[in-house]
């Protein structure tokens, strides 16, 4: 997988504002909100690429996952997993085992990211650099998790 510039550039800002002070993190919050943002943006558009190569039967296994994982109890979200479920019921157990490591890693960065997220959420509220500097880690933590995701991806697509 490449680098991507969006990403490094994110990761360097919040090494650096892990050492911000209080009124440099007030002043500099909608910066780093937006570095974050294209970092984050970076990565859906390779994800999407990455995922477009991938063979029929591996988008139809990653479905029926995205599907299970949209099981709330209601009807529809039922008959929606019914249906993707029917759709993938012959694709190779290997295909299968293959796309389920990439959705337990996308699942894993996506948390990650919301946990970054609230963090610093919660730093603005209570004007906390020290809950900023967490944010910030958990961030760079985020982004590193969906690059390994990626990764994971692009590996299921060779295996076609």
């Amino acid at each position: 997988m490449q680098k991507l510039l969006e990403v490094e550039e994110a990761k360097v800002l919040m090494t650096e504002a892990k050492n911000w002070g209080l009124w440099r993190w007030l002043w500099e919050k909608g910066r780093v909100r937006t570095a974050a943002d294209r970092a984050v943006d970076a990565l859906d558009v390779l994800e999407k690429k990455v995922k477009t190569s991938w063979t029929e039967d591996q988008r139809k296994a990653y479905r029926e996952l995205e599907a299970l994982a949209g099981v709330n109890g209601h009807a529809k979200g039922k008959r929606l997993y019914a249906k993707a479920k029917d759709e993938a019921k012959d694709i190779d157990p290997e295909i299968k085992r293959a796309v389920e490591r990439v959705k337990e890693a996308d699942d894993a960065a996506y948390d990650a990211r919301m946990d970054a997220e609230d963090t610093f959420d919660e730093a603005e509220r209570r004007l906390s650099t020290d809950m900023a500097r967490e944010g910030a880690q958990k961030a760079i933590d985020s982004w590193e998790l969906r690059e390994k995701a990626i990764r994971r991806a692009e590996a299921a697509g060779r295996r076609k």
